[in-house]
């Protein structure tokens, strides 16, 4: 009976079973961008049959599969081609999600300024193509009902119930035409959908954020602002991305709720083709949640480390991720573009962090 009734217990709210995990690692990256140079070099590794991305995330891997649950923003439609273009107007082929996914990636942000680049049907293409791949993914949806249907999105990470959200400041000025739906950053349908999914039984709330002004590497008013409100609905953590570069990492006390809450206001670029020093590279934010003692799940702590997006020369022949803890591949003519963009974002992470070092285990 004593068995039955915990059996009850866990199935409403989430809690583990006896000899399951009671913690789980959450891991954000930041950006992946598809340029045209990205577009280029993927198509020569293929020797002019499709796209090869293979060579991008092999060192990074590692990290990235070793976390429970790993996310990232997909910021490019994937259009189904045959003409694959970089910026202004993004899209990309399935081939590069498969990469992103085969790294270790099990869920992508999708509600970006880029997501209606090439209108509502590559925006419906790329739900598609997700859906195919067993990729979860939040932000845009086939058309309203099929928003009302998908949201809330729980993910049982570990016995711990997580539930995800994501919105954008807005699609570039272009709007859908044919019914496609955009989670757009509104106070008031935000408040549902967190709402409702702490109702349908999520522990953690996750609400991934595309916000900010591009290539500041310090958050706005309205950023500050909205952070404070998410805060004050009761999230978990704030996943911030758009403005290229990095911005501060910072734990907040919610006072009336009595627990901590992470508010990432920028990861960078994950990869992209981007030149300027800042937009160089980016962070990887690893989140811990544990259940306690009163069998409540929460956030407990979180780190970061840095990584360098390299470009194709020297030993490398395709884009490639560089952890910090795996320098020694930096082509040399890359290694003042890594060092100048390490030290800016450690200059900034040391001055304005709050509570979220530097991983240095590595």
């Amino acid at each position: 009976m004593k068995l039955l009734l915990f059996s009850l217990l866990s199935f409403i709210t989430g809690a583990a079973s006896p000899g399951e995990p009671q913690s789980a690692e959450l891991l954000f990256a930041g950006d992946a961008m598809q340029h045209q140079a990205q577009l280029d070099a993927a198509k020569a590794a293929a020797g002019g049959h499709g796209y090869d991305y293979s060579d991008c995330f092999t060192l990074i891997a590692p990290e990235i599969t070793a976390a429970d649950y790993a996310v990232c923003n997909l910021e490019v439609p994937l259009g189904g081609g045959p003409d694959y273009t970089g910026y202004p107007c993004f899209s990309a082929p399935d081939s590069y999600a498969v990469a992103l996914k085969d790294a270790g990636f099990d869920m992508f942000l999708t509600a970006n300024n880029h997501c209606l680049d090439r209108r509502d049907r590559a925006a419906r293409r790329t739900i598609a193509a997700l859906d195919s791949l067993g990729i979860d993914h939040v932000g845009t949806y086939h058309d309203a009902a099929d928003r009302r249907a998908k949201v809330p999105f729980i993910k049982n990470i570990n016995g711990i119930r997580v539930g995800f959200l994501n919105y954008t400041y807005g699609t570039n000025g272009i709007p859908p035409r044919e019914g496609v739906e955009v989670s757009l950053i509104d106070r008031d349908a935000m408040a549902r959908e967190i709402k409702a999914t702490r109702d349908a039984g999520a522990e953690i709330v996750v609400v991934a954020v595309h916000w900010g002004i591009e290539y500041v590497l310090l958050p706005n008013k309205s950023q500050k602002d909205l952070a404070d409100f998410l805060v004050n609905q009761g999230v978990d953590m704030i996943i911030g991305g758009h403005p290229h570069v990095i911005q501060p990492l910072r734990v907040v006390r919610n006072e009336k709720e009595n627990k901590d809450v992470l508010v990432v206001y920028s990861l960078g670029n994950f990869i992209s083709n981007m030149k300027t020093a800042d937009t160089r590279g980016g962070a990887l934010v690893r989140a811990r949640v544990e259940r306690g003692t009163d069998g409540k799940a929460r956030f407990v702590k979180a780190d970061y480390d840095t990584f360098l997006s390299a470009k194709p020369g020297g030993a490398l022949r395709n884009f490639q991720i560089i952890p910090s803890w795996r320098t020694d591949m930096i082509p040399p003519a890359q290694r003042s573009h890594w060092e100048i963009f390490d030290r800016g974002a450690e200059n900034i992470f040391d001055k304005h962090n709050v509570k979220v070092p530097r991983r240095h285990d590595k």
